[in-house]
């Protein structure tokens, strides 16, 4: 997959205008963003990495109201521009990481670092600002939940996971995902077998049930 085409490519467009909110790190930003929102009125929805989504025409004196009341908190919104770089950012490594059947062959860091420098290197610290960590930590938890799906849905080895998410080993994998979840890839493979079993049993009763 090349990497150019997934920073440069990705749209985020989802019908309506999407604003992100720097410093909005923890729950309780969240609530003020939302009262503050819903104050004026604003038909909005959060989306599952933070960022505002406008479903009405954003007026812009309601946006100048929303940014200004915002302010109070210590809670900067974003302008357009800076907003759609973050959530191309935040699009581009949610497909690489969970879309690609093998992940390509090339360092995340390289890739955004490249994109940014042609437009403004501070925008990896916005987006720090915005998500509450580095874009190499939002990537290695993307990683981590990749791992996840695989262990339940896959039947691979941990050597193979590993190749296909570009680790040099699994014992680096292995690691990493101990220190991010605090528990063994093997605990996943017994929560699948559980569901596996709870799934034929489910199985076996609908298909006595259907004979009845």
């Amino acid at each position: 997959m090349d990497s150019s085409y997934m920073l440069n490519n990705v749209t985020s467009y989802k019908g309506f205008r999407i604003l992100y909110v720097k410093y909005m790190v923890t729950t309780r930003c969240k609530d003020i963003v939302i009262r503050e929102l819903e104050k004026l009125g604003l038909s909005y929805a959060i989306s599952i990495h933070g960022a505002i989504e406008f479903q009405d025409t954003l007026i812009t004196s309601k946006e100048t109201e929303l940014r200004k009341n915002l302010l109070k908190f210590g809670l900067v919104l974003l302008d357009q521009n800076n907003s759609s770089l973050i959530d191309r950012i935040i699009t581009s490594i949610v497909e690489v990481v969970h879309y690609s059947e093998e992940l390509p062959r090339l360092k995340f860091y390289d890739i955004v670092n490249n994109y940014l420098s042609s437009i403004d290197g501070s925008l990896l610290q916005i987006f720090s600002d915005v998500k509450g960590m580095s874009v190499m930590q939002f990537i290695i938890i993307h990683k981590i939940d990749r791992i996840k799906e695989m262990l339940l849905y896959e039947d691979l080895t941990l050597s193979e996971i590993a190749e296909k998410l570009c680790y040099k080993n699994k014992f680096l994998m292995v690691a990493q995902f101990k220190k991010h979840t605090g528990l063994k890839p093997s605990y996943f493979k017994k929560l699948k077998a559980c569901r596996r079993n709870i799934e034929a049993k489910r199985s076996k009763e609908y298909s006595k049930g259907s004979l009845v």
